[in-house]
């Protein structure tokens, strides 16, 4: 088990790395055994994560995604609505104030069977002071 989980944080700090190093916009964290967003990829990727578009999680453990993750990677570009679909124990997800296009406005309702939260279309944040 030990060995496993060995494998795992290893996996994940070779990715992280490979994105720090290459500079590359999106950051595969697929099939890592994932539970919860390592904290410490935080840190060691600061100076990179305005340059990231996509993240991809599939096939992990996620329970949940915090804030701290949200506010890091704000600039991503994809959420993929039809894999959120097949999650059968999520509740609830919050896109407000996110640039959602059409495709994923009309796909999304009779997709979903958790609540999601999106602004009217054409709705913008609020500049920042």
């Amino acid at each position: 088990m030990q060995k496993r989980m060995g494998e795992a944080v290893a996996r994940v700090a070779r990715k992280v790395n490979e994105t720090v190093e290459n500079k590359t916009d999106s950051l595969d964290l697929a099939d890592c055994k994932l539970m919860t967003f390592p904290i410490g990829i935080y840190k060691v990727m600061r100076n990179v994560t305005e340059g990231i578009h996509l993240i991809t999680l599939a096939n992990n453990e996620l329970k949940s995604l915090t804030g701290k993750f949200i506010i890091t990677f704000n600039q991503l570009q994809d959420v993929p609505v039809e894999k959120l679909a097949s999650m059968e124990s999520l509740r609830s997800v919050n896109l407000k104030l996110n640039p959602l296009n059409e495709e994923v406005r009309a796909i999304a309702r009779p997709l979903i069977k958790f609540d999601l939260l999106v602004s009217p279309e054409g709705a913008q944040a609020a500049p920042q002071v």
